[in-house]
């Protein structure tokens, strides 16, 4: 049913800035910038990214020891990213406040790490 009017029409174009001010947090509203800058934010975030891929490819391969204790491991770095690198940088990592983001990721970290150390190996 084309009509001649373009879909997008009501679509209004967002400078960078405006678009940076509607994707940020809003729990992180009256959090200060972090003191690190940007590149080594997202050289963090990328190295977090990374040990989740490791864990993953673990866990695909089958040693799922190796990768629960790398996800978990993951996961522990994250909590302790959020305090440390911005909301905007952490994206769809940083979903409520710093306080209960961090504590949710260091408990699941930990909880990851405690069942993978402490099942027994099957005898070996």
């Amino acid at each position: 049913m084309s009509d001649g009017t373009d879909d997008r029409a009501d679509l209004v174009e967002l400078t960078p800035a405006e678009r940076r001010t509607l994707l940020r947090n809003p729990h992180d509203r009256r959090v200060p910038h972090s003191r690190l800058n940007q590149t080594l934010q997202m050289l963090l975030v990328l190295g977090f990214v990374v040990v989740m891929l490791v864990g993953l490819a673990f866990l695909v391969a089958d040693r799922w020891r190796r990768g629960t204790v790398t996800v978990g491991t993951g996961m522990l770095v994250l909590g302790v990213l959020r305090w440390v690198v911005d909301g905007e940088i952490l994206g769809v990592l940083s979903v409520r406040s710093r306080k209960f983001d961090s504590v949710f990721c260091l408990v699941v970290g930990a909880s990851m790490l405690l069942v993978a150390i402490s099942v027994d190996s099957l005898g070996s």
